[in-house]
């Protein structure tokens, strides 16, 4: 009951990963969606009579001679077909898949009528290449009928069938290779946009924390977006695709196998059933052991990148040592869970290969004696392998393929439990802003809901995930040209404060009012230097079209970084910012961005805590010059001279307002 149930959870994380793309989960069930899948079959199924047939007439109109030579029997099991109940069911089917679609056409808006034209010609292609596989196995048996018979001119006729067969083939089995990964890549680029945009709402790539790895839920979301996702949608069309072609296959081949002989059939069916039951027991921890390798080597790659990034402090600091450690541990921990796995997967190889070795003497068991006594020929021999094999084949689909399998299993695991964790985000950010609309001000807030001050009226600060209040009852307003500094001591909560003020952070309790965001901007101690080029870098997050390049030569000269536009005279220039540039350079250029933004009002965390106090003074003059309000944390005294208030806080809950004038830096 476990499995099932295990088995049962995976087809419903996969429906919700996989049926967005086809059709809208939102506005669509289950059904709906498995009612498409079976309609593209049947209609597939039936525009292939419907080919089949118009083939066969006209080259029976135009070329009848090379029909006859390279079809034979064709033209009489189509007729078949269509003089019996067959054709009538077909038809009928293929008429309700269509109706099927049609009346679901509007929720195949967006371009999703075109993976679903896409799945359909590669079924019909899979289905042709099953049709012929089957002619084939039947020119097998004619061919060995023929050796046996020294039937020179009848061997020759079969292999010029044979050899029209091969020459049909290729082409499709050319186009079903080219289309299986283009719908593949458009899959990915919807399905990553997607998680990109839902990633990107409401700050979920903020509330998820992926660094702090002591609370996180979602470990690593930048390869579950790009790697996991380019996995997942390849391998979901391979795997369809397969399992399509193993059903085909088995269909087809075991009505072969059934008229050579139902023992054999019975046989195969109840060999598969049992190696496919062993091999699922055994290859129950290949999953757990996938799905923790994906983490480990995400874990590993991070930390590669966190000493790339941070090369020049690592250097300072002499660590190499330390940073050796801990990526051996990292390394390690990936190497362990690895050879675990291997051990696993080794076993089932063995079980894989057994299952195969004893399978090919099978149809010899069976079909022996009945060629002995002379009641079939001897072409038999070679087409009940074939079935035999095509048989086995798509009924050990499971067999064949679990170590695969298991890491698909994974990384749907994976995918599906960072949408399912972003989503819960948006959902809950959704119902704070409808339930504390009018309390503190969202990314959405319209222009009735905005202020002209930042006010904080009877707040509560409480960080996320935690139960320490740092600030209690707190209330107090920043107006248009007013300055507030906060102080106190290291970890009582001034960044949260500004995090509160910013609306990083909702209250827990009381309200936050604040203007809107178009007129706040915040900047931290460390600037965020962005992926581009320097015309970029200081427009963020603008567009840069709305500066010419005098204006932001002008704005660096300001900032007194004029020796950058010396060093870079060409804008368009990129570089890695955040390793070229100085913490000091960093700073500087943060303040020529909002300089540029020219918001109403500036949250400062520590933001000149890297420039002299000549630059700092002339930084906070160009704020005044015009007339932006801001709210700033700093520890220097010379800072007072730009604030009107102090906001002392104690990291217990209490604070205290003071003038700035005066104020007595020794009290923190």
């Amino acid at each position: 009951m476990g499995v099932l149930k295990g088995f049962r959870d995976q087809l419903g994380k996969l429906q919700r990963l996989a049926q967005p793309y086809f059709l809208p989960l939102e506005e669509s069930s289950s059904w709906q969606f498995l009612l498409l899948v079976v309609s593209t079959l049947v209609v597939v199924v039936g525009f292939t009579l419907l080919l089949l047939t118009a083939a066969v007439a006209i080259s029976g109109s135009l070329i009848p001679e090379l029909r006859d030579r390279f079809l034979p029997g064709v033209p009489e099991q189509v007729a078949a077909l269509w003089s019996g109940p067959i054709g009538v069911v077909i038809m009928a089917l293929f008429a309700g898949g269509l109706v099927a679609f049609g009346s679901l056409r509007s929720k195949l808006r967006q371009g999703r009528w075109l993976p679903w034209l896409l799945m359909g010609v590669i079924t019909l292609l899979i289905l042709v290449i099953n049709g012929i596989n089957v002619g084939i196995s039947f020119i097998a048996r004619n061919v060995d009928n023929a050796l046996v018979a020294y039937d020179q001119d009848g061997f020759w006729k079969i292999v010029a069938i044979y050899a029209f067969c091969l020459v049909l083939a290729l082409p499709i089995r050319a186009i079903q290779s080219y289309l299986i990964p283009k719908l593949g890549l458009l899959w990915r680029q919807w399905l990553s946009t997607r998680l990109l945009g839902r990633y990107l709402s409401n700050r979920a790539y903020y509330i998820l924390n992926p660094n702090d790895e002591s609370i996180e839920e979602i470990d690593n979301p930048d390869q579950r977006i790009s790697q996991d996702t380019a996995s997942f949608t390849s391998t979901s069309l391979s795997v369809t695709v397969e399992i399509l072609a193993a059903l085909l296959t088995f269909v087809s081949f075991v009505i072969v196998l059934w008229t050579i002989s139902v023992n054999l059939a019975l046989l195969l069916l109840v060999y598969s059933v049992g190696g496919t039951a062993l091999i699922v027991f055994a290859s129950r921890k290949l999953v757990a052991l996938n799905y923790q390798q994906l983490k480990l080597e995400a874990d590993f790659r991070y930390g590669l990148v966190h000493i790339r990034d941070n090369a020049e402090s690592i250097a300072f600091y002499r660590g190499e040592n330390q940073e050796g450690k801990e990526a051996e541990r990292r390394l390690g921990g990936a190497i362990l869970n690895y050879d675990r796995l291997i051990i696993w997967e080794a076993l089932i190889q063995v079980i894989q290969r057994s299952y195969d070795y004893f399978s090919r003497f099978l149809p010899w068991l069976v079909i022996a004696p009945v060629y002995f006594a002379k009641e079939v020929d001897f072409g038999v021999f070679g087409q009940a392998s074939i079935a035999f094999s095509q048989v086995l084949f798509s009924v050990s689909y499971i067999v064949n393929n679990i170590d695969r399998l298991a890491a698909f299993s994974a990384s749907i695991s994976r995918l599906e439990g960072f949408q399912v964790k972003v989503d819960e985000i948006n959902a809950e950010s959704e119902g704070l802003k409808e339930a504390f609309k009018g309390k503190f001000s969202v990314d959405e807030a319209s222009e009735a809901d905005a202020h002209d001050s930042i006010q904080v009226i009877h707040a509560d600060l409480v960080p996320p995930r935690s139960s320490r209040r740092l600030i209690h009852d707190l209330s107090l307003e920043v107006a248009a040209n007013q300055r507030l500094l906060v102080v106190g001591p290291s970890g009582c909560g001034k960044t949260s404060f500004l995090r509160l003020v910013s609306g990083l952070w909702p209250p827990a309790a009381g309200e936050i009012k604040r203007p809107p965001l178009n007129e706040l901007l915040f900047i931290p101690q460390k600037p965020y230097m962005i992926l581009g080029s320097l015309r970029e870098q200081l427009c963020y997050p603008l567009q840069p079209e709305r500066f010419s390049d005098a204006q932001l030569r002008n704005v660096l000269e300001e900032v007194k970084l004029a020796e950058l536009v010396s060093r870079y005279p060409d804008l368009s220039i990129k570089q890695d910012w955040q390793r070229i540039l100085s913490l000091g350079e960093q700073q500087r250029l943060a303040f020529a961005r909002l300089l540029l933004n020219s918001p109403r009002f500036v949250v400062l965390d520590e933001a000149t805590s890297a420039l002299d106090v000549n630059t700092e003074k002339h930084l906070y003059t160009l704020l005044t010059e015009r007339e932006i309000a801001f709210v700033s944390v700093g520890h220097r005294p010379t800072l007072a001279a730009f604030h009107d208030t102090v906001l002392e806080l104690d990291g217990i809950g209490g604070w205290h307002l003071l003038p700035a004038a005066g104020y007595d830096f020794s009290r923190t």
